[in-house]
């Protein structure tokens, strides 16, 4: 996610430790280029209101949310804040700097229907708005920042993942292993669990990999030299492949997560900080800070805030 690269967060040092990351492989694309000033167009398309793939939320660092399509806008921190005078400026005393959104599933223990979302701040407060259910928070530890949330298929537990690779669990959400004794290069910024969860990943803005449970290692970017850093990472829907994206908008495709067009040789207004796939497999879609869309293949395209940049960075996306 891109909040790193103007947090300036802190630079780890060190190695992975051997058995956690994997040996490395050329990624199916690697193309980057640095950012610049336009926005690639997009083709606008719709989906029956209310499938997978027929809307997506956007959440900005200020705790806003932004819903498109079929995903309705249910509140979003933002709005508790604005009884807070010094919440002006995210990340001042109560307002804590929002840094992802996840989704609820469309059915489980909990019944959800797909028709909410939490959204997580860096300190480890959960907000949850539709029919996402409450399950609890993260523990706030200074100096290591909460960088995203991510729900078990039946809505009924949150996992949580730190930028120096802690993990912590809530609700149903089983415990896998972490990196919090581990130094590592870079700091972690995204995440994604297998569809059985029984495993995650975790990646560094190196495009590092690190797979734990019945999560596989199908390679990194981590010993390339990349002209961006890495901000997020999505596994496809087999759990043998995943896609990262980097801040230029290069996309890495590995496994059988196939490649299917990036915006790695497009000048950007802004960074991208945030990246989901189609429930297919068959395409993926990308978020700029400035909420521009840029979709590709089967995912379709329901509008963005490119042309009306909200004021401060978009640092995530969510489909429905």
């Amino acid at each position: 996610m891109a909040i790193v690269v103007f947090l300036g967060l802190f630079a780890p040092t060190g190695v992975g430790a051997d058995g956690i990351e994997d040996h490395k492989q050329v990624p199916s694309e690697s193309r980057s280029i640095e950012p610049g000033s336009v926005d690639a167009p997009s083709t606008e398309s719709f989906s029956p209101a209310g499938q997978p793939g027929s809307g997506y939320w956007l959440a900005d660092i200020s705790g806003q949310v932004y819903g498109f399509g079929s995903a309705a806008h249910h509140g979003a921190p933002r709005d508790h804040w604005a009884n807070y005078p010094n919440c002006a400026v995210p990340g001042l005393g109560y307002c804590d700097l929002v840094i992802d959104i996840e989704p609820t599933p469309r059915a489980g223990p909990e019944a959800t229907s797909g028709d909410g979302y939490w959204v997580l701040d860096t300190v480890g407060f959960i907000w949850h708005f539709g029919d996402a259910p409450h399950l609890g928070e993260f523990q706030a530890y200074t100096g290591d920042p909460w960088m995203s949330i991510t729900a078990t298929a039946g809505g009924d537990g949150l996992w949580g993942f730190s930028a120096t690779g802690c993990v912590e669990t809530l609700g149903s959400a089983p415990f896998h292993g972490d990196l919090c004794d581990v130094p590592l290069n870079a700091h972690v910024v995204g995440s994604a669990v297998t569809p059985s969860g029984n495993g995650y990943y975790m990646v560094a803005a190196d495009g590092g990999i690190f797979a734990f449970g019945d999560a596989a290692f199908y390679g990194s970017t981590g010993d390339m030299r990349l002209n961006q850093p890495v901000t997020d990472m999505v596994v496809s829907p087999s759990g043998r492949g995943y896609w990262l994206v980097a801040l230029d908008g290069g996309i890495f495709a590995f496994g059988d997560a196939p490649f299917y067009g990036s915006m790695g040789d497009v000048a950007l207004n802004r960074p991208i900080s945030g990246m989901v796939a189609s429930p297919t497999g068959g395409g993926y879609l990308m978020v700029g800070e400035d909420g521009g869309i840029f979709s590709f293949g089967d995912v379709p395209f329901h509008g963005s805030l490119g042309g009306s940049p909200p004021a401060w960075p978009v640092v995530s996306v969510a489909a429905r």
